[in-house]
């Protein structure tokens, strides 16, 4: 019977993440759509691995009996998930320690880390509280106005905590890279994050001279972002460029407020929990 729940959960998770379609509607829509998508198939994974932990080896259920097999293979799969984890979090603190042996500067009266280097760059580095790194020559190449437009785009990304939760969104990405779509989903949620640091940075600058600033960063050579890194120029490939700079251009769109209906694909993530007392 635990089996069949692995089995069942792996097809529905498969099935779900094969309903992905190219992205459509107003932000809102697209970020709760890929968000869910992206969620509920781990969620689904994961939720099942535990019940089937709580269950044990021993017992029955609905007249079946239980055995070591299922047990082994829900065990496995929460090992292999806790040594991802291990292994982001130990990045992520490496990243951490490096980015604080850059010399502090200020930059609009906030102390940041000044990163050596010809190459534009600034991100937001870290977790919960990340720091602000930019490069010596994004400091160089931008002039006041254009810098100030950078750095309302990373305080942005500062607001809504964009590396603590694309660090754990990252993970999820990791244990369930063998999904269809998984890779496509990242991207959308990347580039809908991108989006709207940018939306919050247009409210305290110009959109214009923020959509400059954007073509001018990722014209010049590139450093590779990582999971706990929130860059300026992330998700610059050709068509995620343009349409990060039509939305800064566009008018702004009214995007309708999230609604609990918007967040039933947890319930359904947390459905194998249900299974426990059906077990004896």
């Amino acid at each position: 019977m635990h089996l069949f729940m692995i089995l069942a959960a792996l097809g529905l998770a498969w099935c779900l993440r094969l309903s992905w379609s190219s992205p459509a509607g107003n932000w809102t829509e697209r970020w709760q759509r890929a968000l869910g998508l992206f969620l509920v198939s781990p969620l689904l994974a994961l939720m099942t691995a535990i019940a089937l932990l709580c269950m044990g080896t021993q017992g029955r259920m609905l007249g079946l009996q239980t055995g070591w097999f299922s047990y082994l293979l829900a065990l496995s799969f929460l090992g292999y998930a806790a040594v991802l984890f291990l292994k982001l979090a130990t990045q992520g603190w490496r990243s951490i320690q490096q980015t604080r042996t850059y010399p502090q500067i200020e930059l609009n009266g906030k102390t940041s880390r000044l990163l050596d280097g010809k190459v534009l760059f600034s991100a937001q580095i870290g977790f919960w509280k990340p720091e602000l790194v930019v490069s010596q020559g994004l400091l160089q190449n931008l002039d006041i106005a254009h810098l100030e437009a950078v750095l309302a785009h990373e305080q942005g990304h500062y607001y809504y905590r964009d590396t603590f939760w694309f660090f754990w969104l990252g993970w999820v990405r990791q244990i369930t890279s063998w999904l269809p779509n998984t890779e496509a989903l990242w991207q959308e949620l990347l580039i809908l994050r991108e989006l709207r640091a940018d939306r919050w940075a247009a409210q305290q600058v110009d959109p214009l001279l923020l959509a400059e600033s954007l073509l001018i960063v990722v014209s010049s050579p590139q450093v590779e972002s990582e999971i706990f890194c929130a860059a300026f120029s992330a998700v610059a490939q050709k068509n995620r460029l343009e349409e990060r700079i039509e939305a800064l251009l566009s008018q702004p769109e009214e995007s309708p407020s999230p609604s609990l209906l918007s967040w039933n694909w947890l319930i359904l993530g947390l459905l194998p929990l249900v299974t426990l007392p059906f077990h004896s």
